[in-house]
């Protein structure tokens, strides 16, 4: 489909359905299974969504900031053409929305029900693992290599083997940079990052905390209930806009020069995260025959969803 990015101009029934992709895109990488980018090829926008966020760089970021100048205004508005923002904006506003009212619910049940929550996570991840790889060549040595050194690390990084650099602050920072720029890469959800670095759960109840103590704001609530969680979500924000213009260009050059063995390493990251919710079921239960079985049922549940979405929309394909 052909776009005129010349035009600014959008009508409600265009914008509604940018907003309705942005919703897709953020259910998605919202659960830990198909990600954002392969709804987006789905959806058949994935290219403009490419384009626009590879259009994203400081220089054009500049160039709009300078346009309250009337002799730079012609080039702030250019630079705005080509960033695609009447686009991307209301894509991101339905992604966010989908991603809060999400995250709320997460928050919930991982709470109250832990092991149907992230037993039915590991059904999606397996599942997924098992719907993006069919499609792949694992037949050579270098792809079972590729494919081996995916699994390690993500199995490496679960294990707590393997972790981010730094505590705290820096960790949420990084988590940002990789998860939100794995939300626009065909294969891989932001939200599996976050479960694979052991930050899903607390990220989830950061933002709901911080959409509560917004709302609690207009009832006469307190700013600075506001605060602590306020300041994570800006640090994983930009971390994620960080990681926009910086991790999200590597994978896709990569994926530019050596396509398939990129798959090939994003879906045995996929496969390798396999058991990563189970720890947080650990955390709270010990593994009796009674939480073996429920978290087996609910990870059988979680795979069914996942195959039975795939074949609705006629398979998925990280290509």
């Amino acid at each position: 489909m052909e776009y005129d990015r010349t035009d600014l101009s959008l009508d409600r029934l265009e914008l509604l359905r940018i907003y309705g992709y942005g919703l897709c895109m953020g259910a998605a990488d919202a659960l830990p299974g198909v990600s954002g980018g392969t709804v987006a090829l789905l959806l058949g926008f994935y290219g403009r969504l490419i384009a626009a966020v590879t259009a994203l760089t400081p220089r054009r970021a500049a160039a709009v900031l300078r346009g309250y100048r009337s002799d730079r205004r012609p080039r702030a508005l250019e630079a705005l053409v080509e960033m695609d923002l009447q686009f991307l904006i209301p894509l991101g506003i339905g992604m966010v929305t989908s991603v809060v009212l999400i995250a709320g619910t997460v928050s919930s049940l991982a709470a109250s029900h832990p092991v149907a929550l992230f037993g039915f996570f590991t059904g999606l991840i397996a599942a997924s693992a098992i719907a993006l790889g069919r499609s792949l060549e694992w037949s050579s040595s270098k792809h079972v290599g590729v494919a081996i050194a995916g699994a390690t690390l993500a199995l490496l990084v679960a294990a707590d083997i393997v972790q981010l650099p730094g505590g705290g602050r820096a960790v949420i920072f990084v988590a940002g940079a990789i998860a939100i720029s794995a939300m626009i890469l065909p294969g891989i959800s932001g939200s599996l990052i976050l479960i694979l670095l052991g930050q899903y759960v607390f990220l989830s109840s950061e933002l709901s905390a911080f959409v509560r103590a917004l709302g609690e704001l207009v009832t006469g609530g307190s700013i600075g209930a506001a605060v602590g969680p306020g300041t994570t979500v800006a640090l994983f924000v930009a971390g994620g806009l960080v990681g926009l213009v910086t991790i999200a260009r590597v994978v896709r050059a990569a994926l530019a020069r050596q396509r398939e063995l990129t798959l090939v390493f994003l879906v045995s990251l996929i496969a390798g995260s396999v058991p990563a919710p189970l720890h947080n079921i650990g955390e709270t239960h010990a593994w009796t025959t009674e939480t073996i079985a429920l978290t087996a049922a609910w990870a059988l549940f979680g795979a069914i969803a996942l195959f039975a979405l795939e074949y609705l929309v006629g398979g998925f394909d990280p290509e």
